[in-house]
């Protein structure tokens, strides 16, 4: 009974190996800061803040990174157990035929048969000396930290889009109503056209000019009617609900462009997704190379059995059946075909190709916020241009009716300067809402934070 003690108090021992605190293993379940409703709330739209919510709830790629993360989680627990002692019951009942005369030198031992009853606990536990099964569960850690920048950078993609689609949709909305009214006014002059055709005062060239537009505004308005059911279900899809019939939005005389910074900091890429996962992935691997180079150790294999071995059902727990053993198994390996060397030399060539992705994720990183601010730039100098000749236009259109009011000028002339006037108008509808998405673009570029906080030139 001293060897059974002995054990039991081994095995205690050994179970008190430290777990993983809360904070390193726990994920949150409620990823709702990872959409940033802080910022959305500035476009002063609550229909974008209320699909930003639903898309929270209801996105399928949301779900799916979120599973993909809990997922890591688990890994990181199946390397922690590897850490701890292995106990099981290997419990055995049989019966044993002997068909053959045994010997033990002088003594013979007949044919005989009997019954077995083995019931025994046995652990197994790898004694980490070196700390490589430590280090293996710290770098499944790191790709844990991968994986939450993974779905981070799903919400980022998830409520860019869904912002963009919304205007977009809003901007549909706007001009399918100015082309309705282009269709409208041109059918209005192709009548007048007709009417000064049988009149003698026009020719057929100019009635057909006319007819011809008004088939190129229909062909635009189609053009645009389709392009509103695309955007609206690439809205639906992004929010999740096939059973959602339509998508609420505000109208285009609500919207406002967001301000932005001239330049940007350089410092302002420190926080994409990708680029914090490059930092991750150089850990791991430096990780993963101490590991390959702890692999050439030798290992200790502590082993113990503690049960009953009785031949009778009735004295399977009796003192005289008691069965127990403890022992060291050390391991090294000779010669493998030099596999552990191959496996340390590509981990350190992984290693110098993370080094290398890490640089090139920043030089991206670095030209994707240029590019949305300089489009930000194009996308305001546009929208200025656009606005200027709209009032041009608009003053025109009020001079006009200033002479068709005195018999200056006449009906046709008045619709002519109204298309006109709606046509600078689609203009500066598409420009107002290019300034909104463009701004969107460096948020996204910027790694889904406010990008005020960079506005300081570099």
């Amino acid at each position: 009974m001293k060897i059974f003690k002995i054990f039991i108090t081994l095995m205690l021992l050994l179970t008190m190996t430290p777990a993983i605190s809360a904070k390193e293993s726990s994920i949150a379940a409620d990823k709702i800061e990872y959409m940033n409703l802080d910022w959305w709330g500035k476009f002063g739209d609550e229909n974008l803040n209320k699909y930003m919510l639903y898309a929270y709830e209801n996105n399928k790629d949301l779900k799916i990174a979120s599973a993909e993360t809990k997922q890591a989680q688990q890994v990181v627990k199946l390397s922690f157990s590897d850490q701890l002692p292995q106990l099981r019951i290997n419990a055995q009942i049989g019966r044993e035929f002997t068909g053959a005369t045994t010997k033990f030198g002088d003594l013979v031992i007949p044919d005989y048969s009997q019954s077995r009853f083995l019931l025994p606990l046995t652990m197994t536990y790898e004694a980490d000396i070196w700390g490589e099964n430590y280090l293996k569960t710290k770098s499944v850690k790191q790709r844990l930290e991968m994986i939450k920048q993974d779905e981070r950078a799903s919400y980022i993609l998830i409520t860019t889009a869904l912002a963009s689609n919304y205007y977009n949709l809003i901007k549909a909305d706007k001009l399918i109503e100015n082309q309705s009214k282009l269709v409208d006014l041109q059918s209005e002059i192709v009548k007048l056209y007709e009417t000064k055709y049988d009149g003698g005062l026009c020719s057929i060239n100019e009635v057909l000019f006319e007819k011809q537009l008004l088939t190129m505004f229909k062909e635009d308005l189609n053009n645009l009617k389709e392009k509103q059911d695309v955007i609206e279900n690439q809205l639906k899809v992004i929010l999740g609900d096939r059973n959602l019939t339509s998508v609420e939005r505000s109208s285009y005389d609500s919207v406002k462009p967001l301000d932005f910074p001239m330049d940007i900091q350089s410092e302002a890429i420190q926080h994409r997704p990708d680029l914090i996962k490059s930092e991750f992935y150089i850990k791991k691997l430096g990780i993963d190379v101490k590991v390959a180079r702890r692999d050439f150790l030798p290992k200790f294999l502590i082993f113990g059995q503690v049960g009953f071995n009785a031949y009778q059902l009735s004295d399977v727990f009796g003192s005289h059946t008691f069965l127990s053993n403890l022992g060291v198994m050390p391991s090294f390996d000779l010669f493998t075909g030099g596999r552990k060397m191959a496996m340390l030399r590509y981990k350190k060539y992984e290693y110098q190709k993370a080094l290398q992705i890490y640089e090139k994720t920043i030089l991206t990183s670095l030209q994707e916020v240029n590019d949305a601010l300089v489009s930000a730039k194009t996308a305001r100098k546009n929208l200025e241009v656009s606005k200027e000749r709209f009032g041009l236009e608009q003053t025109k259109y009020d001079l006009a009716d200033k002479k068709f009011n005195i018999g200056a000028a006449s009906t046709l002339d008045l619709m002519k300067a109204k298309e006109a006037l709606i046509i600078s108008e689609k203009s500066n509808v598409s420009n107002q809402i290019d300034a909104i998405i463009s701004s969107i673009n460096i948020y996204k570029s910027v790694g889904g934070v406010d990008y005020m906080q960079f506005e300081e030139a570099i």
